[in-house]
């Protein structure tokens, strides 16, 4: 289950991987470890619920942390958190684009379950991508909600029924109503959360354009303004158990950062000899099968845009901002950190700023590049620290694994489809699951094709909904799924296929219907 030591899957060939006040309750704590049932401290006969902290980042691949391989961007606070906790290696995001993951992580179910199945409002909203997809896809997208529920009971509101405290700090994007903002899912506070996908040009700069953040002083950077108000949110937070949504709008495009950052990583790609590497492939073999042509969609191949690396490196020095000031607070001891991202780097179109390679695609694919994540825990006291666990996770699990390490009622009736790796996390032997599931009926506009897909124990078998197309890979063998065992394999195929099938009909998922309009 777990793997010791700090060393991340080997990167792709031309980087070389890497590998009183509450505070006196918390100092007199006598014992706080996963061996306990729950992470709660107990102290003078009282029980201290721990705070939650949820980091979100947007569109950050699998490969773009120090601790996961990479040797250009740099990741110090993050790391640290990985070497305090345990980094997964096979944790995944319930959808390669974000609004669906995003849901699925405040509902605990599958965004098939949903009907929430694109980022909000979707590629076929835009006028001119619904002419090309009129004109030449086989398929058409299927309509899907763009407002979160108010009717399911969000991880938010769960834990304020439980005397949390609560506030979301950034990205939402899970609602075009403002009146499904998360102000009305759960959160005593919200701050940046509408239904912007992105800050918006310009918008990494203040004037911020976001009806629920105010404008700063001229060039103030958002990232900096969200870790500040996370900051004092925790501040106002510090006598009560919180929990607080930190979805930063980080690394989504455009991309813009500050400018000291951006030339010490010039400075650096000039050193590791990064500029006389090729950049780009410009024929990627996915973009043969894609109905339609964008001169956008080339797929990076090396990590070296500095830009890039200056907006994770902004994130990465405000969530030690962040960090710092529950050491200051005497409440690094009592809160739970979980780091994670909402989909694969974005690597094949939109300027193509990062490459999740060895992984396969990136964002908008159902590849392991559009969906496998970086996932960090950290829960203090933690015994089995510096950890691996390559059991597989995803988004839906993080409700009831909250729920249960916070001590909470679980609400089985709404995560429906997560599950909780608390288990993991105290490295207990259970039988997890057998398979997760993925069901993407769109176009994206990174390239990506309408498709499904399974994965069981090693395996994991793709279903193109345009062409009907299967492809099974043995990701243990074959990470980069290049090698397709669909006629190598043909019971497992029929199996994992009837299995796919059987779980969209139990999850009602709306599938493409055929487009008249283009002859086979």
């Amino acid at each position: 289950m777990f793997r010791t030591g700090q060393s991340g899957t080997p990167f792709y060939a031309l980087l070389k991987p890497k590998i009183m006040n509450r505070r006196l309750f918390i100092s007199e704590l006598a014992v706080l470890s996963v061996g306990l049932t729950t992470v709660q401290a107990q102290t003078a006969g009282k029980t201290i619920k721990p705070n939650m902290l949820f980091i979100l980042a947007d569109d950050l691949g699998w490969m773009d942390l120090s601790c996961y391989g990479s040797s250009f961007y740099e990741t110090p606070n993050i790391d640290q958190l990985a070497k305090e906790g345990i980094r997964f290696t096979n944790a995944y995001a319930a959808c390669p684009v974000s609004s669906p993951t995003r849901a699925s992580f405040q509902t605990g179910k599958y965004p098939a379950r949903l009907h929430l199945t694109d980022y909000i409002p979707g590629g076929y909203a835009v006028a001119s991508r619904k002419r090309i997809i009129d004109a030449t896809c086989p398929v058409l997208p299927v309509p899907f909600v763009q407002n979160l529920p108010l009717s399911e009971l969000t991880i938010g509101e769960a834990l304020k029924q439980e005397g949390y405290q609560t506030a979301h700090i950034g990205k939402w994007n899970c609602s075009i109503d403002s009146l499904t903002y998360p102000q009305y899912q759960g959160y005593d506070i919200n701050i940046a959360g509408c239904n912007k996908g992105g800050p918006g040009k310009g918008g990494y700069f203040s004037p911020y354009h976001n009806p629920y953040l105010s404008d700063g002083p001229e060039g103030e950077y958002l990232t900096d303004r969200l870790g500040d108000e996370c900051i004092k949110i925790i501040r106002r937070f510090k006598d009560k158990p919180f929990f607080i949504n930190l979805p930063f709008y980080q690394v989504h495009t455009p991309l813009l950062a500050k400018a000291d950052k951006v030339k010490y990583f010039e400075e650096k790609a000039k050193r590791m000899g990064l500029n006389s590497f090729k950049t780009f492939n410009i024929t990627p073999e996915w973009k043969n099968k894609q109905p339609f042509q964008d001169s956008t969609h080339i797929e990076r191949i090396i990590q070296s845009n500095a830009v890039y690396a200056a907006m994770i490196a902004s994130m990465d020095e405000n969530i030690g901002r962040i960090i710092d000031e529950l050491k200051r607070l005497g409440l690094y001891e009592n809160t739970i950190i979980i780091f994670t991202s909402d989909n694969g780097g974005l690597s094949t179109s939109e300027g193509s700023p990062t490459t999740n390679l060895p992984l396969r695609g990136g964002k908008g694919f159902t590849y392991e590049g559009g969906i496998r994540e970086p996932l960090i825990v950290r829960i203090p006291h933690m015994k089995n620290t510096g950890n691996q666990c390559d059991s597989m996770v995803i988004s839906t699990d993080y409700y009831p694994t909250i729920l249960e390490m916070t001590g909470n009622n679980l609400h089985p009736e709404q995560h429906l489809d997560g599950i909780s790796f608390f288990p993991l996390l105290k490295n207990e032997k259970r039988d997890y699951r057998d398979a997760i599931y993925w069901h993407y009926p769109h176009y994206s506009n990174q390239g990506g094709r309408p498709s499904g897909a399974i994965r069981m124990g090693s395996y994991k078998l793709l279903q193109f909904y345009d062409t009907g197309e299967l492809e099974l890979y043995d990701l243990s063998k074959d990470l980069s799924e290049k090698e397709n065992l669909k006629d190598s394999e043909p019971e497992l195929t029929e199996r994992l296929l009837n299995k796919l099938e059987n779980w969209r009909t139990s999850v009602n998922a709306d599938m493409p219907i055929k487009n008249t309009k283009v002859h086979d």
